[in-house]
C-alpha cells in the first residue's frame, strides 16, 4: 500500500512505544524509512524493543525512559531529541486502564489513569508543538483515544473523561495551530487484543471472544489496520484532514456504544474476581520494574 522510503527523512517519537499499539506503529514507520524515538517508563523494555526492531529491519530506533507524568521529564527528553534534529511527527499512544465500578475509585486508582492519559498527553503535545511553532516548522500529532469519547462508558470513566479531554485538545489545537501548519488528529480502534489490555480490562476473558460476537464485522481489529491507518495520517496523502476523530472498530461503536455497558450483569463476586486479577497483575509488573 505504502512506497518503501514513504517516511524517508521523517523524525518520529510513539509514547508508549516500547509495547503493544505503539511497538506496531514504531515498527511499521521504521519499515518506511522513518528515524524513530519512543519512550516509556521503564526504559529498559524500550531499550529491548528498539534492538530487536533494529536487529530485523535497519533504521534508527532510539529509546527514551520517561515519565510523561512529570511535565520537566517531558521536557528534558524533548530537548534532548532536538539537540539531533526536530521531531516531524508525533504519535500520543501512552496510557492506562482498568475497569472499576465507579464507587469503588480511589483518588489514586483515578489519578493513575487521568494522570498519564490527560496531564501526559498534554505536556508532550505542547513541549512538541511550541518548538515547531517557535522555529516555524510543520508537524503532525496523532493521539490514540476511543470511540467513547462521542458517548462515554461505564466502569472505565476515568478513561472515559481522559480520552475525551484527549478528543478536546485535539479538535481545540487543530484550529489554534492551523496557521502553523500544524495538525492533529486521533484514531479510536476498537479492540486490538494486547496483553495489557486483556489483563486490565477483560480479565478472565479470552482475548477478543466478547467483541467477535458482538461486532457488527464478527471481528477484532488487527496491528495492521492500525500500523496504515497512523501512517496515511502522517504520509501527506491529505494534509486538510486535522481536528477529526477516526473510528476504526468495524461499527461497533454504532451498533451497541463500543463500551463496557455490558458489565451491569456483573455480581459482587465478578468484580472482587476482576479486582484481584488486575491487582496481581500490577504486583507482577512493579516486581518487573524492581
Amino acid at each position: 500500500m505504502f512506497s518503501p522510503d514513504l517516511l524517508k527523512g521523517r523524525k518520529i517519537l510513539v509514547t508508549g512505544g516500547g509495547t503493544g499499539l505503539g511497538r506496531a506503529m514504531t515498527e511499521k514507520f521504521l519499515t518506511l524509512g522513518a528515524e524513530v524515538h519512543i519512550c516509556g517508563r521503564r526504559k529498559i523494555v524500550c531499550d529491548e524493543t528498539a534492538k530487536e526492531l533494529m536487529a530485523a529491519h535497519g533504521g534508527k530506533v532510539v529509546a527514551h525512559g520517561v515519565d510523561i507524568r512529570d511535565a520537566q521529564a517531558v521536557d528534558h527528553m524533548i530537548e534532548t531529541i532536538w539537540e539531533t534534529g526536530p521531531l516531524t511527527d508525533l504519535i500520543n499512544n501512552a496510557a492506562g486502564n482498568f475497569i472499576s465500578r465507579s464507587q469503588d475509585l480511589t483518588p489514586r486508582g483515578f489519578d493513575a489513569v487521568a494522570n498519564i492519559v490527560m496531564h501526559g498527553t498534554f505536556y508532550v503535545t505542547q513541549a512538541v508543538g511550541r518548538r515547531w511553532i517557535a522555529q516555524k516548522l510543520r508537524g503532525n500529532v496523532v493521539s490514540i483515544t476511543t470511540t467513547w469519547v462521542r458517548n462515554g462508558s461505564p466502569y472505565v470513566v476515568p478513561s472515559a473523561m481522559s480520552k475525551s479531554a484527549i478528543h478536546a485538545m485535539t479538535m481545540s489545537l487543530a484550529v489554534e495551530w492551523g496557521r502553523y501548519g500544524i495538525r492533529l488528529n486521533t484514531i479510536a480502534p476498537g479492540e486490538i487484543p494486547t496483553e495489557g489490555m486483556s489483563k486490565r480490562i477483560k480479565p478472565g476473558d479470552e482475548a477478543g471472544a466478547r467483541t467477535k460476537a458482538m461486532n457488527p464485522m464478527g471481528r477484532v481489529g488487527t496491528m495492521e489496520e492500525l500500523q496504515n491507518v497512523a501512517t496515511f495520517l502522517i504520509s501527506g496523502g491529505c494534509d486538510w484532514i486535522t481536528g477529526e476523530t477516526i473510528a476504526m472498530d468495524g461499527a461497533q461503536g454504532l451498533a451497541m456504544g463500543g463500551n463496557f455497558y455490558q458489565l451491569r450483569d456483573w455480581s459482587d463476586d465478578d468484580w472482587t474476581k476482576a479486582r484481584d486479577s488486575i491487582k496481581a497483575q500490577n504486583d507482577k509488573d512493579r516486581a518487573k520494574r524492581g
